[in-house]
């Protein structure tokens, strides 16, 4: 596929959207200024285009496969993730006493949305390490960072996450993984676990798994599960691969999309491990993975959402079906066409400015250690997540349609963008998980972040003036209604039954916002908010209709769903 990474677009939201300005501005980020990051981002653009964009199709009809215990990747995929390892990109954020830039995760969340346009099945080995390097810096022991650390960020390795087993999927506390100590510090850990992405692969040293898994004599639920680092080879003396440890692939599973990506079932059988964070402290250091992982799937949407858009742009262009509206014969100039992409184009920038504004928030909570950042990157990522998935199921479904019959035919290629991006709205917490996140514990504050982020949208519009800020600060009200009955909820049940259209209808109100804000730097960003704010961004009210209808017409009593 022929991919062009957006450069002005992200410079453009860096700049004037999400106050990237401000995280350039704190001692720990202060060499992260514009030139630099313009440097980079174009490297990355470049990378995208030339190296990983042209190995789309090949990871889709040569997928991998597993031949006598090995598995085998996809053509082309070893050169392609070399090139990723030896430019650095892997371990971007992480940190420099081991070898990583020091990056803002906002630089690396645009890089990682180039990659994922071009080629996501590719892009999602690096972004498990990513998650993996970020969980051990915080929770590992020296002796563990010091081994693994340089291994994961030069990319010479690479890390996955092992969390689901057969019975236990979104309810982690149920799983049945075990892990006996050895008497010398290190655990036997036996067990089966499923759904794990590139849980091998041919083309890196090492592969580095993190499990959840239960000490002897562990309470049930979350609070008995302790984690644990098990490497496909134990590290030697000297921290290279030494002997081959109790693990294996049994399976590699046959899925809708992302053929590229091996996704196993893993089998440790008194495998050794080394505990990751206190026992019993499991899930409390996994989260910081999965919270790293879920911003990074956001994100994996709108690159999808990116990747199929484009191409949806070069066929209307060039698809010649009678005499269209507009003059001329290109099916671009029918008006449902230009519809359909002026809907993918201001989703994909609405998505994209609500996961940047999160890294920002994460970047300002990690430079200042204020609580109120921390807060706004906690809220901002499960919306982040499940909208930008959702955008990227959407968008790309609609790019199908805009290729007409030829979008329904595998020549094109761009049903594999919907068949790839479909998975990012399940794993890392389905977005179910994440609206149930948001009415949940991201409202225990009593709302004090939720409104502080509403005050802010009421500041900006009155500041702003004109018919769309009023159009957008009445959004912002009804959404301070809505937050405002969910909080009034004693019993949690009645939030969950809205919990979806609440995040939805969020997430609509907070795309007009960032519409408004782009508005304000000429005429063509003005013309795309207009479309958002007038044409898409009304369906909060419908959403937050729905979430603030409680139980009523859904209990088994109203009606029979069998």
């Amino acid at each position: 596929m022929a991919y062009r990474a957006p450069l002005d677009d992200f410079q453009f939201l860096l700049d004037h959207v999400v106050g990237f300005d401000r995280v350039a501005a704190t001692d720990k980020f202060a060499e992260a200024d514009g030139a630099l990051v313009s440097s980079i981002l174009t490297e990355a653009g470049r990378l995208s285009a030339d190296v990983l964009a042209p190995l789309q199709r090949s990871g889709d009809l040569d997928p991998a496969r597993l031949e006598n215990g090995v598995v085998r990747t996809s053509e082309g995929y070893a050169e392609g993730y070399r090139a990723i390892a030896e430019g650095g990109w892997v371990g971007m954020a992480a940190d420099p006493a081991f070898g990583g830039m020091g990056l803002p995760h906002t630089v690396a969340s645009v890089v990682n949305d180039m990659m994922s346009a071009a080629c996501l099945s590719l892009q999602l080995n690096p972004l498990m390490t990513q998650g993996q390097i970020e969980a051990l810096e915080h929770h590992a022991s020296d002796e563990i960072r010091q081994v693994y650390l340089p291994k994961l960020i030069s990319g010479e390795w690479s890390g996955t996450m092992n969390l689901t087993e057969s019975q236990a999927g979104s309810d982690v506390g149920a799983l049945s993984a075990k892990a006996q100590p050895n008497g010398d510090g290190s655990y036997a850990v036996t067990g089966q676990k499923v759904f794990i992405s590139w849980g091998d692969n041919d083309f890196t040293q090492n592969v580095c798994h993190l499990v959840l898994a239960r000490l002897p004599g562990a309470v049930a639920g979350t609070k008995g599960i302790s984690l644990f680092l098990v490497p496909k080879f134990l590290p030697d003396a000297h921290g290279e691969p030494g002997v081959r440890n109790s693990l294996s692939v049994i399976s590699i599973e046959e899925k809708m999309g992302l053929h590229g990506s091996p996704t196993a079932v893993m089998n440790y059988d008194a495998a050794t491990g080394f505990m990751v964070g206190p026992e019993g402290g499991g899930m409390a250091a996994m989260f910081t993975m999965m919270n790293n992982a879920r911003l990074g799937v956001g994100i994996q949407g709108i690159g999808a959402a990116e990747g199929a858009y484009q191409q949806a742009v070069a066929f209307a262009s060039e698809r010649r079906q009678g005499r269209t509206a507009l003059g001329g014969e290109a099916i671009i100039g029918h008006p449902d066409v230009r519809r359909m992409l002026a809907e993918m184009k201001a989703d994909i920038m609405a998505a994209r400015a609500i996961a940047l504004d999160c890294a920002v928030a994460g970047d300002l909570a990690t430079a200042t250690g204020d609580a109120f950042w921390t807060a706004r990157a906690a809220l901002l990522t499960p919306i982040a997540k499940a909208f930008g998935t959702q955008t990227g199921v959407r968008v790309t479904d609609t790019a199908i349609q805009v290729h007409g019959g030829m979008g329904y035919v595998e020549e094109t290629g761009i049903a594999q963008f919907a068949r790839d991006v479909r998975v990012t709205a399940i794993y890392e917490g389905t977005n179910g998980i994440q609206s149930i996140d948001l009415v949940g514990r991201k409202l225990m504050d009593g709302g004090e972040t939720i409104f502080a982020l509403i005050d802010e949208i009421d500041s900006f519009c009155a500041e702003t003036g004109g018919a769309l800020a009023d159009q957008v600060a009445q959004a912002a009200q009804y959404l301070r209604g809505a937050a405002e009955w969910m909080l009034a909820q004693g019993d949690m049940t009645e939030r969950l039954w809205g919990s979806w259209p609440f995040l939805m209808g969020m997430a609509r109100v907070l795309g007009g916002y960032y519409h408004l804000k782009a508005a304000q730097h000429g005429p063509a960003r003005a013309r795309l908010a207009a479309f958002y704010v007038t044409r898409m961004m009304p369906d909060y009210a419908g959403h937050l209709a729905h979430a603030t209808a409680g139980a009523a017409d859904l209990r088994p009593e109203d009606f029979e769903l069998a």
